[in-house]
């Protein structure tokens, strides 16, 4: 199937805001890589903002969709805490999903609007949410132990994006870091 020119652009931008960042990620930069006139990206998109949130959207979307179907394939609640936790690290690694655009577009970032960090950090918090509801749904059929859900699915997200951060962003990433974090998260949570 062929990619539309607005399609070609989204991708090209994610790829290079992914890449370079917002300040170094130019519309001559993107419209280059998208094969595409310079112009259209401001038909399209209207300005580098408008298109960075566009781009950090898109990602998400995605994002949200595959924790999403991850977590349906778990009979417990833990079984779907757990695939989410694994499919959100593993969706950091995959190279199509475009995970670099979400960590320099968190509304704790690059946003340069305040409309565009809220916009950004409310779609954001639907990620939380998830993990959380699958917490207390372990919590309730007894395949996670008996613990406060909220500071749970906080101390869980932490672990997530901190194992994120130190394989992406540091030389020092042990190689199995990723299945140690999981082990890790698993004895804490399962009810025995």
């Amino acid at each position: 199937m062929t990619m539309t020119k607005k399609e070609a652009l989204l991708l090209a931008a994610k790829e290079l805001f992914g890449e370079y960042g917002y300040s170094e990620t130019t519309f001559k930069k993107i419209s280059e890589r998208a094969g595409v006139a310079l112009g259209l990206l401001t038909h399209h998109y209207g300005n580098k903002e408008k298109l960075f949130l566009a781009a950090g959207l898109d990602v998400l979307d995605d994002f949200i969709i595959k924790l999403r179907e991850a977590c349906a394939q778990g009979n417990t609640g833990y079984d779907s805490v757990m695939n989410f936790c694994r499919t959100y690290l593993d969706y950091s690694v995959t190279p199509e999903s475009h995970f670099l655009v979400l960590v320099r577009c968190s509304p704790y970032s690059d946003m340069k609007t305040q409309t565009d960090r809220d916009i950004m950090y409310e779609k954001f918090n639907q990620v939380p949410r998830e993990l959380e509801y699958h917490v207390r749904r372990g919590i309730e059929d007894g395949s996670i132990r008996d613990l406060p859900a909220h500071e749970t699915t906080t101390v869980l997200t932490c672990n997530l994006v901190g194992a994120i951060r130190t394989r992406l962003l540091t030389p020092y990433a042990p190689a199995n870091l990723y299945d140690e974090v999981l082990k890790f998260i698993s004895r804490s949570i399962k009810n025995d």
